[in-house]
């Protein structure tokens, strides 16, 4: 099962599949029953946009399932896509009334979401859940930094690679057919069209990066969308990084 295929049918924390990740992920029963005093779930369509740039917000939450981008708009009209939000990121911020970001619904996507001043009340009586978001920010920080590399440092292929990489260890960390011994397989949950937009690149230069990889025996493509990778190790000697996560000479 890939990031596209979770069903959430169940409004119960502790069936929720991103409950060992979300920003209650070390919530106990009581702390849990507060949380779900001020929860409440929103669906959204491919396309569809949860909250615009400078936008009053309301809610923060976490999605459940599916995929969204953040996005900019400059002053002259252009948009840059900054990131990706996958199953257990978080959306908002406690404290900041207004949107930083476009953010738009990549895939069906499910969020389980907190009235914004009920919450930032719970954060303050609550220490598991500042602990937790406050590690969530500085993974988001790390997350950040390590895309400034991608996007000034690498080349076009080792971009691909890294999005993949990241893509598939995200799928890995929730238990989404990750890793069965070297091999993982996953749902790449963006266009072409998106990639170029993300990766600062050409759709041609995407779709001729890919086709190499996949010549290359790096990657398989099961259909349009299903990524088949036959050794991650391989996958992540494209990338570009050293085993310490920097960037190889």
């Amino acid at each position: 099962m890939s990031v596209l295929d979770i069903q959430f049918t169940s409004h119960d924390c502790g069936s929720c599949p991103i409950r060992h990740r979300a920003v209650c992920a070390r919530c106990d029963d009581d702390e849990l029953a507060r949380l779900e005093e001020i929860k409440y779930y929103r669906s959204f369509e491919p396309g569809q946009t949860l909250i615009w740039s400078g936008d009053h917000m309301d809610f923060v939450g976490s999605i459940v399932s599916g995929v969204a981008t953040l996005s900019q708009t400059m002053e002259d009209g252009r948009t840059q896509m900054v990131g990706l939000l996958l199953p257990s990121d978080f959306v908002g911020r406690p404290g900041r009334e207004q949107a930083a970001y476009d953010v738009t619904a990549v895939t069906d996507l499910t969020m389980c979401c907190f009235r914004r001043k009920p919450f930032e009340h719970l954060m303050e009586t609550t220490p598991h859940v500042a602990q937790r978001l406050l590690q969530m920010t500085l993974d988001e920080l790390d997350a950040a930094r390590e895309w400034m590399l991608i996007l000034g440092r690498k080349t076009a292929r080792e971009k691909i690679a890294s999005l993949l990489s990241i893509i598939g260890r995200r799928d890995a960390s929730l238990g989404l057919g990750g890793p069965v011994g070297d091999e993982m397989v996953f749902d790449l949950p963006l266009t072409r069209e998106a990639m170029a937009d993300y990766l600062g690149l050409t759709l041609e230069t995407v779709s001729r990066q890919v086709s190499a990889l996949k010549k290359d025996g790096i990657i398989a493509l099961e259909g349009k969308r299903r990524v088949r990778v036959p050794s991650y190790d391989a996958l992540l000697a494209e990338t570009g990084d050293d085993s310490d996560g920097g960037l190889m000479a």
